[in-house]
């Protein structure tokens, strides 16, 4: 306990300025998430306490983050529109989709996962990072002038039809499970469907409108509506925080603009008593554990999300482990990679169980605890209490935060986390493909379809299409590279190695020899297959040489079968000089030696090869009908 209180004063300002900062970006992710204000708070004060306590990096502040919710906003979105619209319904799914996320990083650490992670692609993690700028911005645009779809009545009438359609197949569907649906007596169906109100259509349609209009393709379909209903009230107090979040900036750092203009906003539009519209009423008293998550547990309902939980993890251990690298470099220590992600997971786990959002390392708060004295483990523990006393003191005040404002702070959330310096970079990086005629760099191709896709589709797909398409852009540079070092080229022109400079002049033209150098897998595969439509038709034996190959798999294995077979099929003899340990058991597993090579046609040294050929007196008495026989030596 010594080492924790022993930078106290440090880790206490540190701890109160990083939790005063990390407020207002609870209360707006939260809000974001559709989940409420206090799913974001709750998450800050849990994850910040529990990561902090059981992780690896004794300055990491963590908390919900944008990558984290905006992942999470996908989930959240998606099941509730299987529970028509309910969050009070689709909460222990929810709920149990973020648990089990938190149980992955927690498997992640202890299987020592945490020193693989900083091998995701740099283009990958781009095109996410602003992919999820840009989902941010444009989805924050409709609470920023005020326009909410499911309150406007002309957009609600359109799916009213619809909503009448979708309760009548959820009473015959309710009946088929009953097994009261029957084609000869349908009274049942009659009676249930006259108890349907105007104001259950009403409220379906509602639902209806607002899944219409989520993510960014559902808010660009009613961007021209949205302008043409504005509340100007609500845009004033989006741009208003903007402009004191940005202009803040310029005065001081000390302390963070966006508490400014979520003070100076708040109070100005609380004060005067502006018609303004709040976030959703903060829970009064402690958080209190979501236990309908076991209770009301159903495997079903989040098996299709199993996949989504494991990317939520990877995110989390990504934001993290990089915000971990920031903290190193700032303090000059070394984190713990997977117990860091443990805790991560411990946080994550803790916070699903209290309602609260996924979150991660959050890099700008941790360099504000950094800068402020934050140097042990406690500064994370004290900025998860001093939200638990802001919660428990000050909720009903925070209440009535307008959610223009909120809106306006994630608009500048999104710009910052835009990744600038990949874009930047886009014009400068090499032109390495072509898509058709169009020249192309594959570093820009990954990172712009992973921004397309996740910003227009699916931001769980998109980083796993990303990491497919750079893992076999990586695997066809490396087989290139590979292949370019070994050539097959004639024995004149290929350039010889120094115990091949003595080779006899008599056995050029009937020799071909072929160095293979670096592993022979399927991405050389292509050239090495054309060895044997490369070998001059002088030739009737090939030596390989197997010295500097020191791998092969299964598709270079197979390869290497159909080569020989190929030159024994065209009477050449082929010859192995200094094979390696595990090409060799390869090819011993599948009868290449000795079916195909003899032992006898292996050899440790390349002149024990060459005084074995020389004795076959090739020339003169060993062809026979153009080929030659394989003779032991004289």
């Amino acid at each position: 306990m010594k080492t924790l209180f022993s930078n106290f004063k440090g880790d206490f300002f540190g701890g109160l300025t990083a939790g005063i900062v990390a407020l207002p970006l609870a209360l707006a992710f939260g809000v974001s998430s559709g989940l409420g204000p206090s799913a974001g708070l709750y998450g800050a004060i849990f994850i910040s306490f529990f990561a902090a306590l059981f992780g690896g990096t004794n300055t990491q502040i963590s908390g919900p983050t944008a990558p984290m919710t905006a992942v999470s906003m996908v989930v959240i979105a998606s099941i509730i529109a299987i529970y028509d619209g309910s969050v009070e319904k689709a909460l222990p799914a929810i709920l149990a989709v973020f648990l089990l996320a938190g149980l992955f990083q927690i498997g992640l650490g202890i299987l020592g996962i945490g020193k693989y992670i900083r091998y995701i692609p740099y283009p990958v993690v781009s095109g996410f990072m602003t992919a999820i700028g840009a989902i941010i911005i444009i989805t924050q645009i409709l609470p920023a002038i005020g326009y909410y779809p499911k309150e406007d009545s002309e957009f609600v009438n359109q799916f009213i039809p619809q909503a009448e359609e979708l309760i009548l197949e959820n009473i015959l569907r309710e009946e088929a499970g009953e097994g009261i649906l029957v084609l000869e007596d349908f009274e049942e169906t009659i009676n249930r469907s006259g108890e349907i109100t105007e104001n259950a259509i009403l409220d379906e349609a509602r639902t209806l409108a607002s899944t219409e209009a989520s993510g960014v393709l559902g808010a660009i379909k009613v961007l021209s509506k949205a302008i043409n209903n504005i509340n100007w009230l609500e845009l004033i107090l989006a741009v208003a925080t903007i402009l004191i979040i940005y202009g803040f900036r310029k005065i001081t750092k000390i302390i963070p603009s966006t508490l400014v203009a979520l003070i100076v906003v708040s109070g100005i539009a609380y004060g005067f008593d502006l018609d303004y519209r709040t976030i959703e009423k903060i829970p009064e008293g402690f958080p209190m554990p979501k236990l309908e998550i076991f209770t009301k547990f159903k495997l079903n309902a989040i098996t299709p999300y199993i996949f989504t939980a494991l990317t939520l993890a990877l995110l989390g251990a990504i934001d993290s482990l990089l915000t971990s690298v920031v903290a190193d470099n700032m303090t000059k220590t070394k984190h713990n990679p997977n117990k860091e992600l443990v805790g991560q997971g411990i946080g994550n786990s803790i916070a699903a169980i209290f309602g609260g959002l996924p979150g991660a390392g959050a890099t700008i708060r941790t360099v504000v605890n950094i800068n402020s004295g934050g140097k042990t483990k406690l500064s994370g523990m004290l900025a998860g209490i001093i939200l638990l006393m802001i919660l428990l003191l000050i909720g009903p005040v925070a209440s009535q935060i307008p959610a223009a404002v909120l809106a306006g702070i994630l608009i500048t959330v999104g710009v910052s986390v835009m990744d600038y310096k990949g874009l930047r970079a886009i014009p400068s990086l090499p032109k390495d493909i072509k898509l058709g005629p169009i020249p192309l760099s594959s570093e820009v191709l990954v990172m712009l379809v992973v921004l397309v896709l996740s910003t227009f589709w699916n931001l769980v797909y998109a980083v796993g299409i990303g990491l497919i398409i750079a893992s076999l852009m990586f695997m066809k540079k490396m087989g290139d590279l590979t292949a370019q070092r070994s050539d097959v080229k004639p024995l004149l022109k290929e350039k010889s190695w120094a115990d091949e400079k003595n080779f006899p002049e008599n056995l050029k033209q009937d020799v071909f020899i072929k160095h293979l150098k670096g592993p022979l897998f399927f991405g050389t595969t292509s050239d090495f297959q054309r060895l044997a439509e490369q070998i001059p038709k002088t030739a009737r034996i090939v030596i390989l040489r197997l010295g500097r190959m020191q791998y092969m798999d299964q598709s270079g294995l197979y390869a290497m079968e159909e080569v020989l077979q190929e030159l024994i099929k065209n009477k050449i003899t082929p010859y192995f000089v200094n094979v390696l340990d595990q090409p060799k058991y390869m090819m011993e597993r599948i009868d290449i030696i000795p079916d195909l090579v003899p032992r006898e046609h292996i050899f440790k040294k390349f002149d024990e090869c060459v005084k074995c050929i020389e004795q076959l007196d090739i020339v003169d008495k060993t062809m026979k009908d153009g080929f030659i026989i394989n003779m032991p030596p004289k």
